[in-house]
C-alpha cells in the first residue's frame, strides 16, 4: 500500500474492524444471576477490557485491581525526554470507568488462586470470580546484565515504565554539559513497544540537537534490525547527520549491553567493547509482569501463553491474559495491540459466562513514532486468527512510504496525537 489515498482508506477502516470484527457471533445476552470477573492490572489492556465486558454485559460485576491510583501512558511518553510534552499529559485515573459501573481497587495483587477462584491483595482483601482477566503488563529480567538490579535502575534508569523513571532521565538530559554521550542500550526481543528504543534515540537527539548541540546519542542495540528500520534510518540521515562524520546519533548493532559500571559510568557490551557516557538509559530484557510468574501463568521463557481466539490461559482455566504479558504470536507488544486483543477477550468471556461459543475474532494494531518536529511515521495492521488457532495472521497492512512527503509526515504527528486522546478516551471513558 504505497499511496497516501490507499494507506488512509486502510486506516480509516481500522475502526470498522474494531467495532465490528471483534464481537462477530457475540451473543445475544440474557442478564440473569450474578456474574463476577475480577480484572487484575488497571493499564491499557485491562481497563479496556472491563469497560467492553460491562457494555458486553452489564449484569456482570467487573471489578479491577490495580497497584496505582493513576496510570501514565508509555506511548508517546518518550516526548517527555525530549520536553514536548509534559508526563501529567499523559496521565488517567479511573472515575470515568467508575461512572460505568466498574468498581476500582487500588491494591497489590499478591495471588490468584485458579482452583479457589480467587484473588488475593497485600492489602488483605480476596475477591471472588468466575472469571479473571489478568493483564500485568512487563517486568523485568534483572540477571541478564552484570551490574544491573531495580535499586540500579532508579540512579540509571531503563524508564520503560512511563512516571518517576521517564522524569529522573529528563532531569538528567537536562543537567548533563553540552558535548555529553548519551547511551541507550535497547533489549533483545521480545519486549513491549518495538520501535519505542529507537524512537527515544530521535526524541532525545531532537532536545540534544535545540539545547546541547556538542552532544550524541550512542544506540547500542543487540538486534540487527529493529521495527521500521529503513523508515527510521531515513529519519536519521535528513534530521540528525547519521552516516556523516557531524552525526548526532552512532549506532552499534548486534553488540547488546552485558555489564554496566554505574559508578563509573560506563557499558560494556557483549563483545567487550567499553563504551563510557554522561547519562545511560538501560532498557533490560523483559518478560510477563510478576504476578504471572507468581500465580503459575508464564512458561519458562516467562510469558503467558494463551488461547489466541479467547486468551484463557493454557496453564490455568478459567483465567484469562491480555496484554503486554501474553503470547499473542503474530502480533506486537504495543499499546493499540493491547487495547485490541482486550476486546476480544472482553467478547469471549462475556460469551462463555453465558453458555454461547465466543465469536471470530479480528484484531488490529496501529503504532506510531515521531522522529523530529512535525515528521512522522506508521505502521498499521488488520489480523485474524488462523484456521488451527496456532497464531494471528496479517490480513492487510499499511507502512509509511519511504517516499513520503513532508505533509505526510506531519499529517502522521497530527495522527498520532489523535489517536492517542482518541485511544485512552476508549480506554478510560474520559478519566
Amino acid at each position: 500500500m504505497s499511496t497516501n489515498n490507499s494507506r488512509r482508506k486502510f486506516v480509516q477502516g481500522l475502526g470498522a474492524v474494531t467495532a465490528s470484527g471483534i464481537f462477530i457471533g457475540a451473543p445475544s445476552l440474557a442478564f440473569g444471576a450474578s456474574k463476577k470477573v475480577v480484572v487484575v492490572g488497571g493499564g491499557t489492556a485491562g481497563a479496556t477490557a472491563a469497560r467492553y465486558l460491562k457494555m458486553a454485559d452489564p449484569s456482570v460485576e467487573v471489578t479491577i485491581i490495580e497497584a496505582n491510583k493513576d496510570y501514565h501512558t508509555c506511548y508517546l511518553s518518550n516526548e517527555v525526554l525530549s520536553g514536548d510534552r509534559t508526563l501529567d499529559s499523559l496521565k488517567h485515573g479511573y472515575s470515568g470507568l467508575e461512572k460505568e459501573g466498574i468498581k476500582t481497587v487500588i491494591d497489590y495483587v499478591t495471588g490468584i488462586d485458579a482452583k479457589a477462584k480467587k484473588v488475593t491483595t497485600k492489602g488483605g482483601a480476596s475477591f471472588d470470580y468466575d472469571r479473571c482477566i489478568v493483564a500485568p503488563g512487563v517486568d523485568f529480567k534483572w540477571d541478564t546484565i552484570e551490574g544491573y538490579d531495580a535499586a540500579t535502575a532508579e540512579k540509571i534508569p531503563h524508564a520503560w515504565k512511563a512516571g518517576s523513571q521517564t522524569t529522573t532521565l529528563r532531569k538528567q538530559l537536562v543537567d548533563m554539559k553540552d558535548g555529553g554521550t548519551v547511551i541507550i542500550a535497547a533489549p533483545p526481543n521480545p519486549f513491549r513497544c518495538p520501535p519505542g528504543p529507537p524512537e527515544r534515540v530521535c526524541q532525545i537527539a531532537m532536545y540534544l540537537q535545540k539545547e546541547k548541540p556538542k552532544s550524541k546519542v550512542i544506540y547500542v542495540d543487540p538486534k540487527k534490525k529493529f521495527s521500521k528500520y529503513g523508515l527510521f534510518v531515513q529519519g536519521w540521515k535528513k534530521f540528525y547527520g547519521f552516516g556523516t562524520d557531524n552525526s548526532m546519533i552512532d549506532y552499534i548493532k548486534s553488540d547488546g549491553i552485558a555489564k554496566l559500571d554505574a559508578g563509573g559510568m560506563s557499558i560494556t557490551t557483549a563483545s567487550g567493547k567499553t563504551i563510557k557516557g554522561d547519562v545511560i538509559n538501560v532498557i533490560p530484557a523483559q518478560k510477563a509482569g510478576k504476578i504471572g510468574a507468581a500465580a503459575g501463568l508464564a512458561d519458562k521463557k516467562g510469558w503467558c501463553p494463551i488461547d489466541l481466539g479467547t486468551f484463557e490461559s493454557t496453564i490455568h482455566k478459567g483465567i484469562h491474559i491480555i496484554g503486554d504479558a501474553s503470547i499473542a504470536k503474530g502480533m506486537p507488544k504495543s499499546g493499540y495491540a493491547a487495547n485490541s486483543q482486550a476486546k476480544v477477550c472482553a467478547a469471549a468471556v462475556a460469551a462463555m459466562l453465558n453458555g454461547k461459543e465466543p465469536g471470530s475474532p479480528a484484531y488490529v494494531n496501529t503504532c506510531y513514532s515521531v522522529i523530529a518536529k512535525d515528521w512522522g511515521i506508521s505502521v498499521a495492521a488488520v489480523y485474524r486468527l488462523a484456521e488451527d488457532r496456532s497464531k494471528i495472521i496479517k490480513m492487510a497492512g499499511g507502512l509509511t512510504p519511504m517516499d513520503a512527503s513532508d505533509e505526510h509526515h506531519k499529517r502522521a504527528v497530527e495522527n498520532a496525537y489523535s489517536w492517542l486522546n482518541n485511544i485512552t478516551s476508549d480506554i478510560f471513558a474520559g478519566g
